[in-house]
């Protein structure tokens, strides 16, 4: 190995130039960068892989007052990462419970760089489900189940995220030519998305808007 590179003896008889391989784990082959997360170990099935995580940072001093904590234990979360192929990856992670030495306060290890508080769904989750309705077509019980998630959860959190990134933008609707309008069903509830189909001989359509009934 030199300057980070590996590699490989097998290639040495081969008549092929030297191929040199950068170590990754799991954390880089899975794309968790910037979630604050290193994988401690795996488990495959055919439905789902599970990826046992931990935070980065220690995070075992209090806000509060600055003190030191002691470990209490440890709690579960689990998070819906982009899956690999279809297949559901989930991260289970496991934060530490600490008990303040000085005015006794109890917190977890923080997780906001990998998720929002109270959301089951990682960072760029949402990214690639919205990308998955408008540019893949796909439905929205599709992207639930290949999240793992329920359809509720998957349908709110991409109806917010498109309303944010673009509904919500002034001019969506500047030189429209035409709109496409379709329809994934839940039981009786439907998801509406209205695509600008302007752009087609020179890039993607556009998201213009989002509705539920």
């Amino acid at each position: 190995m030199a300057d980070g590179v590996l590699t490989l003896p097998i290639f040495k008889d081969l008549d092929m130039p030297q191929c040199g391989y950068v170590p990754a784990g799991l954390a880089t082959f899975c794309r968790l960068g910037g979630l604050g997360l290193v994988v401690a170990g795996r488990r495959l099935s055919r439905e789902r892989a599970t990826l046992l995580c931990r935070p980065v940072e220690s995070d075992g001093w209090c806000h509060r007052c600055g003190c030191h904590g002691q470990p209490r234990g440890s709690v579960p979360r689990e998070l819906a990462r982009v899956p690999s192929g279809w297949r559901s990856t989930i991260l289970r992670v496991r934060l530490r419970r600490c008990l303040c030495t000085g005015c006794g306060r109890v917190w977890r290890q923080d997780l906001t760089s990998a998720a929002q508080p109270r959301s089951c769904l990682s960072g760029g989750v949402l990214r690639w489900a919205l990308e998955a309705l408008v540019v893949n077509r796909l439905s929205m019980s599709r992207i639930a189940a290949t999240l793992g998630v329920a359809w509720h959860t998957a349908n709110d959190a991409v109806l917010a995220e498109g309303q944010r990134l673009l509904t919500d933008q002034p001019g969506r609707l500047d030189d429209v030519a035409g709109r496409r309008r379709r329809q994934t069903r839940k039981d009786d509830k439907y998801v509406t998305v209205v695509i600008d189909l302007t752009p087609v001989s020179t890039g993607p359509s556009r998201l213009l808007a989002m509705t539920e009934k």
